[in-house]
């Protein structure tokens, strides 16, 4: 195996340390009181039930989104359904709408909701994205002779083809369902509106006291330690990679006549209405009925702060995900694959946590920076990393071997060979992974709140404010303006992924 060029691995080594940079003061606040209080803590009855509530949220509703995601990609890029295109972007366009946002959606027409049956819905609605758009872009590239040996031994059948497929793909499965994962591990939005005891809520209401900082940080640290073994599951499903790639485009790829059509569109129909339709419904309903009083001006200078933040954090973001992104696809070693993991560690953490511990590193290291741009955006790219180094990286894997091979024999250095024929390559993951930084960055919220410069505010902290209260009124306008420029990303992602 050719040994990865040292350009890759410095900077690879600059972005992990950037990703569990938040760590140090964790594991500083959670000692403060000595190991036999962070040890009493984590054996607690409540910490234990704790755990097992929130795995229990992110377990059930990361099985819920591959069960909805495998066969809704199947069926948009293998299917003979009409408007294939059409149905893959509103597929991805939940992307575009904040947890928070579509928790209050919900809760506002359903209170009842409040709980885990709210919690669990809104987050399966909200993240199945994750799932849906890698598992689209390994299909889309999948070897079609498997599935055409299958059609010949009498395996025709769409459940077949999909279980088929579903098994060649399942390292992009297993990628996304740890996003997923992660994802609800570390939501604050949809747990607090929906008042579902999850860590998160419990990490904020600590820290928002001010009672028991320590016992905060521990939870942290149980959910990094939870994060590890994520990671640890993830490659045992990952496994090796059983996808055989093909050289034509998806285009080329033939389609499977499917006998049940009307179910077929009916399913995904039914996506369509309850994660993008009903949200926007709310919203639209909430304008035209209650109005506001806040200028145009006033959400077009939020508008221009959350595309300015969530722009600089997506370019610095691709910069360091990139190196590893590389190493993880087209280097795999266990090195490579260490330094890839590290990144999805500080994923689990609520934005709360990682605000806080910014916080903490800008008073005492960074106080140049402190409340300014540049250390919200080192916030972002901490946070939305793994979004980046797994789109990049599905993107390398997806470059044949042969290529290398060929650059090689015709006397290219690693580093040539990166710079000449990788990254051009990567050119439309590059795209994908800083649309889907850009869209996060515009929907984040806690560490938004804590670390924007002062003065500042970006359609989620306004959006915040109002819907904390159910200000209708004032918090209409600012979700709309989200989702409509949330899923301009959002689309960019969904077509190039």
């Amino acid at each position: 195996m050719t040994r990865p060029p040292l350009a890759l691995v410095l900077p690879g080594l600059l972005a992990a340390l950037t990703s569990i940079a938040p760590l140090a003061y964790l594991f500083d606040i959670a000692s403060d009181r000595g190991l036999d209080f962070v040890w009493d803590e984590i054996w607690q009855q409540r910490t234990i039930k704790l755990v097992a509530r929130s795995l229990f949220l992110a377990a059930s509703v990361s099985i819920v989104a591959v069960f909805i995601s495998v066969p809704a990609a199947w069926l948009v890029t293998r299917g003979d359904i009409p408007f294939r295109a059409g149905w893959r972007v509103l597929l991805a366009l939940p992307l575009a709408i904040p947890s928070y946002l579509a928790a209050f959606a919900w809760i506002s027409w359903r209170p009842s909701m409040a709980g885990f049956t709210g919690a669990f819905v809104v987050l399966t609605l909200v993240t199945y994205p994750y799932v849906f758009l890698p598992v689209c872009a390994a299909l889309s590239r999948l070897n079609p002779a498997i599935e055409e040996i299958a059609v010949i031994h009498g395996r025709g059948r769409s459940l077949q083809l999909i279980l088929l497929a579903a098994r060649q793909v399942r390292g992009a499965i297993a990628t996304g369902a740890l996003l997923v994962a992660l994802y609800v591990l570390s939501d604050f939005g949809a747990v607090a509106t929906m008042r579902y005891d999850a860590f998160t809520w419990v990490i904020y209401s600590s820290y928002r006291s001010g009672f028991n900082p320590s016992r905060a940080a521990i939870l942290a640290i149980v959910l990094v330690l939870i994060a590890l073994a994520l990671l640890f599951g993830e490659k045992i499903l990952r496994g090796q990679n059983e996808s055989h790639l093909s050289a034509r485009s998806v285009d080329a790829n033939p389609r499977h006549r499917i006998s049940i059509k009307p179910v077929a569109i009916a399913f995904l129909s039914s996506i369509v209405v309850l994660g993008l339709a009903f949200p926007i419904w709310r919203v639209v309903t909430w304008v035209y009925r209650y109005g506001s009083e806040d200028s145009v001006a006033d959400i077009a200078t939020a508008l221009w702060h959350s595309v300015f933040f969530s722009g600089l954090a997506a370019l610095a973001t691709i910069q360091l995900a990139l190196p590893i992104g590389i190493l993880a696809g087209r280097y795999p070693s266990r090195s490579t694959t260490l330094l890839e993991q590290s990144t999805y560690v500080t994923h689990a953490l609520p934005g709360i946590v990682i605000a806080i511990s910014m916080v903490f590193l800008g008073v005492r290291l960074l106080e140049p920076i402190y409340l300014r741009t540049p250390l919200l955006v080192i916030a972002y790219v901490a946070l939305f990393l793994p979004v980046a180094v797994g789109s990049i990286r599905s993107a390398a894997e997806q470059i044949p071997d042969s290529l290398d091979e060929v650059s090689r024999s015709l006397g290219l250095s690693p580093w040539g060979i990166v710079r000449r024929v990788t990254l051009p390559l990567l050119a439309p993951g590059l795209l994908s992974a800083g649309a889907l930084v850009m869209l996060a960055g515009m929907k984040e919220l806690p560490a938004t709140m804590l670390l924007r410069p002062t003065g500042s505010e970006t359609l989620a902290t306004r959006l915040w404010t109002y819907t904390s209260v159910s200000d209708y009124a004032g918090a209409g306008p600012y979700a709309l303006a989200i989702i409509v420029f949330v899923s301009i990303p959002t689309a960019i992602a969904s077509r190039r992924l």
